[in-house]
């Protein structure tokens, strides 16, 4: 099973809607990971967010994560991945320490220097990053995987050259190397495109 969720704002209690551009790349996202792992039996759902912003110490994203999971544990009873963009990826790695939770991908992630990693534990985390990114930073995210590797199960760092904060170029590659991710996290065999 993979969890995908989208990216937000620092800040906001709007609601979150579909036609957002971070819910609309996250839902092609989604999309293309369905069609790479759905073959290894796995299943793709995609959360969107009851607001917009991380909201500083109250992470409003990590109650909706946490529901989702707890959605799929009833309902379902299978090993998870999260999978998350930007503020969805800081999502993914922080409600990765739940129990049925196997690893995580970050996408771009807003990984601040502070952020923790202990609940990454015996986790499989694979990380992707674009160099030309300029909303969140490639460099924050290299010293978060060092740190990773003290505790996760394993740790996948990639860099996509050129490639900016919406995934926009090099599409494919950001999609097959979050399907790479889901996979290994899960004991799968990888996907190659």
């Amino acid at each position: 099973m993979a969890l995908v969720m989208h990216g937000g704002r620092v800040t906001g209690q709007e609601p979150t809607a579909w036609y957002q551009p971070a819910v609309l790349r996250v839902s092609w996202l989604a999309e293309a990971l369905h069609q790479r792992v759905s073959g290894h039996g796995v299943q793709v759902w995609n959360l969107r967010f009851a607001v917009r912003g991380w909201n500083g110490a109250a992470a409003s994203p990590l109650a909706d994560a946490q529901w989702a999971i707890e959605q799929i544990e009833g309902r379902v009873g299978r090993p998870v991945v999260l999978v998350g963009h930007s503020m969805g990826a800081r999502t993914a790695l922080r409600a990765a320490g739940a129990p049925q939770v196997r690893g995580a991908v970050g996408l771009a992630p807003w990984v601040p220097e502070d952020e923790p990693v202990t609940q990454l534990t015996d986790r499989a985390v694979t990380l992707v990053h674009g160099t030309a990114d300029r909303v969140t930073d490639p460099a924050l995210t290299r010293r978060y995987a060092r740190r990773l590797r003290s505790v996760a199960r394993s740790v996948e760092h990639h860099e996509i050259p050129g490639a900016g904060h919406a995934m926009v170029r090099s599409v494919r590659r950001w999609d097959a190397l979050a399907a790479e991710g889901v996979l290994s996290a899960l004991g799968l065999s990888e996907v190659r495109s």
